[in-house]
C-alpha cells in the first residue's frame, strides 16, 4: 500500500428512498445496487464510508467484508413520524477504517457522553436543513468521518454521491482532526473560565 491513502465515502440514497427523494434530481437512476458498490469501495479504495439507514442494515452487512465497522451519527434533533413508535433518531455508518499511519489521529469514541453501549463509535450532531437535498451530512459529521477512518489531509478522498458537495466541500476545509466530544469542550470552557 502507499502512503497516500485513497478514501472514499457513498452516501447513496437509503434502500427505499431514492425514487420518493430523488426522481427529480438530475443524477437520479433507481435504486442503488448495494453488492456493486461495496465491491467497488473493496476494490479501488483502502479505506471507505458508507452512509445507511438502520432499517437497511439487515440487507447491507451480509455484503460488507469482514473487519468493518458501524458507528453512529446520532441526531439530537430527528423527525418523528407518524405511526412509528420507535423514532430514527440515529444513521449508521459502515467504515472500512484505514490501517494506522504516521498523521492519523486516534479517533475519540463518543460513547461516553451518549450512552450507546452496543456501537463503536458515535456522534451527536444536528442534520443539515435546507442544503438541497434530503440526507445531506453537515461539516462537522463529514470532519469526524475522515478522522474515523483513518484519512490525513495529504490523503485524496472521492466523494462517490456527491449530491450538494457538502462532503467534498468539507474534505477541502478539513484540517486533520477529529471534532471534539463535548467533554473536551466542556475541559477547554472551564480552563478558559478559570484563565480570565
Amino acid at each position: 500500500m502507499s502512503t497516500i491513502l485513497r478514501g472514499a465515502v457513498a452516501d447513496p440514497p437509503y434502500i427505499g428512498q431514492s425514487f420518493r427523494h430523488y426522481r427529480d434530481h438530475a443524477d437520479y437512476a433507481g435504486e442503488v445496487n448495494h453488492e456493486e458498490l461495496i465491491q467497488r469501495l473493496e476494490r479501488d479504495y483502502d479505506c471507505w464510508a458508507l452512509c445507511a439507514s438502520s432499517p437497511s442494515l439487515s440487507i447491507i452487512l451480509p455484503l460488507c467484508p469482514s473487519g468493518i465497522r458501524v458507528m453512529a451519527w446520532v441526531k439530537p434533533f430527528c423527525a418523528y413520524k407518524r405511526n412509528v413508535r420507535v423514532a430514527y433518531a440515529w444513521e449508521p455508518v459502515i467504515v472500512k477504517v484505514a490501517p494506522r499511519l504516521d498523521g492519523a489521529d486516534v479517533t475519540r469514541d463518543f460513547v461516553e457522553e451518549l450512552m450507546m453501549a452496543d456501537l463503536d463509535l458515535a456522534l451527536a450532531e444536528s442534520i443539515t436543513m435546507k442544503k438541497g437535498l434530503t440526507g445531506a451530512k453537515p461539516e462537522r459529521f463529514c470532519h469526524w468521518l475522515f478522522a474515523a477512518m483513518g484519512l490525513r489531509p495529504s490523503d485524496s478522498l472521492d466523494d462517490l454521491y456527491p449530491g450538494t458537495g457538502a462532503v467534498s466541500a468539507a474534505w477541502e476545509s478539513w484540517d486533520g482532526s477529529a471534532p471534539p466530544t463535548p467533554s473536551q469542550i466542556s475541559v477547554a470552557k472551564i480552563a478558559e473560565a478559570q484563565a480570565a
